[in-house]
């Protein structure tokens, strides 16, 4: 497991809470609007940061922080995830899990051993649309499915997100997710931002109007979806 990142603030990134941010390399998705290029594609030059730094680091803001939110690239990917949450949550603090939904297995098993509080999950696009969204030809979806409907049964504390884009979203594909997590608690529509570090090229963000276009169509299947960064 190679940290590659800490956001030692965050407002954010988990709701209701103060919190940290800690960035884990790698990924098996090549998502093209995926704005941490540096954590997902390999070679990139990196500084890994010391699993005992960023514990020595939580251990001196306990008091101050409240929660810590583990993200990627994909922090699944990872086999020695666990014993990191584990340790994070010795320290007393809230954990906060970001996925692709890729590993639905390894969700279930860190959920069960109570090692995250909330789990926000990564939904690309609508079902038979990830191939082309995610970069990955042939792409199985079966895996994402078992992951949302794990969620969905209210396993965990959780929300559902898409980061939309232009030129890979339409306002049918929303309609189609919706029809899909009907009933979650929580799902965001996130406007995509180009970081200057991204996987591919050529693309921008939805303009407001469209976004709320989109909202709309979720709405009959989801009331509590709502616009983030927009």
């Amino acid at each position: 497991m190679r940290i590659e990142g800490l956001q030692k603030l965050t407002l954010l990134d988990y709701p209701g809470k103060l919190a940290c941010t800690v960035f884990l390399a790698g990924c098996d998705l090549r998502c093209p609007f995926c704005h941490n290029a540096d954590l997902v594609l390999a070679g990139r030059p990196s500084d890994p940061i010391p699993e005992s730094e960023l514990l020595a680091f939580l251990k001196k803001r306990r008091g101050v922080l409240e929660g810590v939110c583990v993200t990627g690239g994909e922090p699944l990917l990872s086999p020695d995830l666990p014993a990191l949450l584990q340790k994070i949550r010795a320290l007393g603090y809230a954990v906060k899990l970001d996925t692709n939904g890729t590993f639905p297995d390894r969700l279930m098993q860190i959920v069960a051993a109570g090692l995250v509080d909330y789990v926000a999950m990564d939904i690309k696009n609508a079902p038979g649309r990830y191939a082309g969204t995610v970069g990955v030809p042939d792409f199985d979806e079966a895996p994402v499915r078992r992951s949302a409907a794990y969620l969905l049964s209210g396993a965990v504390d959780c929300e559902f997100r898409t980061t939309v884009v232009a030129q890979l979203h339409t306002e049918a594909d929303f309609t189609a997710i919706g029809q899909w997590l009907a009933g979650a608690k929580r799902y965001y529509l996130q406007g995509f931002v180009d970081s200057g570090n991204l996987i591919g090229s050529g693309l921008s963000a939805a303009p407001k109007a469209e976004m709320e276009r989109f909202l709309a169509a979720v709405k009959p299947f989801i009331p509590t979806v709502e616009l983030r960064g927009v």
